[in-house]
């Protein structure tokens, strides 16, 4: 079945995450906490993290509660992968506020030709 969104692959990585959040026992920011802690221990890339960006704003996660998680597995997992980590973490947060500024540049375009045209 086709789609006609910009971005369906990440949109379905997204939806996968908030149909886990909804089975998962845990509240929100524990379940969003863990998956930053697992994805730190497979040294996953930035557009992982970037799935978890929307989640994690949802559940008020502020960036002390997940510094916190990578101060706490930095033992386990060792300091390469945390550093790799908060590289990038701090690249999906730049993407994601990246792409809200292009929807927000977008929306305000199509105001004004809307008004434009009136």
């Amino acid at each position: 079945m086709a789609t006609s969104s910009e971005a369906p692959v990440l949109e379905t990585l997204a939806a996968m995450t908030m149909d886990s959040i909804e089975r998962c026992g845990m509240d929100a920011s524990t379940l969003i906490l863990t998956r930053i802690a697992a994805l730190a221990a497979m040294d996953a890339p930035a557009i992982s993290y970037l799935a978890h960006v929307d989640p994690a704003i949802k559940a008020n996660l502020s960036l002390e509660q997940v510094q916190d998680v990578l101060v706490a597995i930095a033992p386990v997992v060792g300091t390469a992968r945390v550093m790799a980590a908060a590289a990038h973490i701090t690249k999906a947060l730049g993407f994601a506020i990246a792409v809200e500024e292009s929807d927000a540049e977008a929306m305000a375009m199509a105001e004004s030709e809307s008004r434009n045209r009136a």
